[in-house]
């Protein structure tokens, strides 16, 4: 293979990182269920709203889209009732939600948001490229945005962020925010090389993934060409470590592939420290106060499904979803599954707010 092609080769190994409900939950669920092929009718992409900003308590703008129940064509939504928040992975883009955010659309209120330095937020200073970070600018957008509760929904990075926000923010929890779903994702003893570096042997993680990184860092723009060359390439190992074992469309594999190229690799550079020093598995009290999600492939190669059954095994009450055979973009593999498990969270959630 060609330098440029290994170079490629592993930056995209970035895969980017109800029973309680009442006959009114019940019946909304009902509505959203026949709503969860509605992405399949859509190109990837073509899902906007109104641009907004929130502003981070760094001064950092971030993208923030909300799709209202109004704006298609649905009555208004009441001041406390239930919004959706989702906050994306690693490298990749508020895009992501794609399927999610289909089905959702005229049913609730819900809010997209890129993450700083991803997607068309403002670029972080690299000293606050850190999962600590991160749960602060979730905790803006929640303040922003939410007029009401909600319930808050992150896959991988967006996952840490979101057990960030619990941890630093904990008295949010069973007041503002009623339920969580933590999928693709954990709360610490990550090898960094499942990150960014897994077509590597695990023993070639720790330092000399840093020291690989750091280098790559200092010719980023000569970095970034490369990657724009290497299509063909990124194909090959975004197919393999961003799905599982079942073929998937090579849309959904294109569709992943041009989040992570427009994702530039200073970015790419800025967070991995964060991931070899994350260590959040003490502090998930708080998410044990709500109905917690947990969602997980068996074939995730970025997060194995190891790290959700620890979480599941360290939240009481939460609920684990195993999709048998899914890689680590299962909110796409597995779309109608994961949407399927947020219908009972939010019914869950529901419950909870009417008592």
């Amino acid at each position: 293979m060609s330098i440029k092609g290994r170079i490629f080769g592993t930056v995209v190994g970035a895969a980017g990182l109800a029973a309680a409900a009442g006959a009114v939950g019940i019946a909304r669920q009902n509505r959203i269920i026949g709503n969860r092929a509605a992405g399949e009718r859509v190109e990837f992409g073509e899902l906007r709203s109104p641009r907004r900003v929130v502003v981070s308590d760094d001064a950092v703008d971030l993208h923030v889209e909300i799709d209202d129940p109004a704006d298609f064509g649905a009555p208004a939504p009441a001041d406390d009732d239930l919004t959706l928040v989702f906050v994306h992975g690693y490298s990749l883009n508020l895009d992501c939600w794609h399927f999610q955010r289909a089905a959702y659309r005229g049913q609730v209120r819900t809010v997209f948001y890129d993450q700083r330095s991803h997607g068309r937020s403002g670029r972080s200073d690299e000293d606050h490229c850190t999962i600590e970070q991160l749960g602060h600018d979730l905790r803006r957008v929640i303040e922003d945005t939410v007029p009401g509760r909600c319930v808050v929904v992150g896959h991988s990075m967006g996952g840490m962020s979101v057990i960030s926000l619990a941890e630093h923010h904990p008295d949010l929890f069973g007041d503002k925010v009623l339920g969580a779903a933590l999928i693709s994702t954990t709360a610490g003893g990550l090898d960094p090389g499942r990150i960014l570096f897994p077509m590597l042997p695990l023993g070639l993680g720790g330092r000399f993934v840093g020291r690989a990184v750091r280098t790559l860092d200092r010719g980023h723009r000569v970095v970034d060409l490369a990657r724009s060359w290497g299509h063909a390439v990124a194909d090959v190992f975004t197919d393999r470590y961003a799905f599982g074992t079942d073929e998937v469309p090579v849309s959904y594999v294109e569709f992943v592939y041009s989040m992570l190229n427009a994702t530039p690799f200073a970015v790419v550079a800025d967070f991995y420290p964060a991931f070899a020093t994350l260590d959040n598995f003490d502090h998930l009290e708080a998410l044990s106060r709500v109905p917690t999600a947990i969602i997980c492939g068996t074939e995730d190669k970025i997060t194995s499904v190891g790290h959700s059954r620890k979480l599941h095994s360290r939240i009481p009450g939460s609920s684990l979803l195993e999709c048998e055979g899914a890689g680590h973009m299962v909110v796409l593999e597995r779309h109608k599954e994961v949407t399927a498990e947020l219908d009972d969270l939010i019914s869950l959630a529901q419950a909870g707010a009417a008592r």
